[in-house]
């Protein structure tokens, strides 16, 4: 297993609508390994395949508590089919904007199609942490971020510090 160095914003890959996975092999399974690692290793609880320059719709998450055991899961072109009208409010942040946390509303419940890696498609109903993780992930497969869910004025901040970041880095 591999640790894949993670596209940092203001990448424009970021903003790369990912196109969908057309066949479960070894190849495929190995990546899905070193994206887990490499998430672990961040930490974070979720990881979508653009953040390591790869455009697939395929995401990885655990969002099991410190205490508890490691439960990674692994998901091929997710898709939401329904969203509650309820809504919840969860403060986010993202491996590809590092140290930024904003609070932002989702649906608080979610039913999420997708293509397992054992090759059949699962569909389940996801909650709370569960929700908003598999929201956020799936946004990044559509070239969407957190931050494009919070007020302009604070996503302009945002994406000026960390272009400004990047410059100095590569100077």
């Amino acid at each position: 297993m591999t640790i894949k160095p993670l596209i940092i914003l203001p990448d424009p890959k970021l903003r790369e609508v990912s196109r969908p996975i057309e066949r479960v092999d070894e190849p495929l399974r190995n990546f899905a390994d070193d994206m887990l690692e490499t998430m672990y290793d961040a930490p974070g609880i979720g990881l979508a395949a653009i953040q390591v320059g790869e455009p697939l719709r395929m995401l990885v998450l655990d969002v099991s508590k410190e205490e508890e055991e490691k439960a990674p899961r692994v998901f091929l072109n997710p898709e939401i089919v329904s969203r509650s009208d309820e809504r919840s409010l969860y403060e986010e942040g993202c491996l590809s904007i590092p140290d930024y946390y904003a609070e932002v509303e989702r649906p608080a419940s979610v039913v999420v199609r997708y293509l397992g890696l054992d090759g059949q498609i699962h569909e389940e109903t996801a909650e709370g942490i569960f929700a908003t993780c598999l929201q956020h992930e799936i946004d990044h497969l559509d070239g969407v971020l957190f931050i494009d869910h919070i007020s302009k004025l604070k996503r302009d901040m945002v994406i000026k510090k960390f272009t400004k970041q990047a410059r100095l880095k590569s100077a």
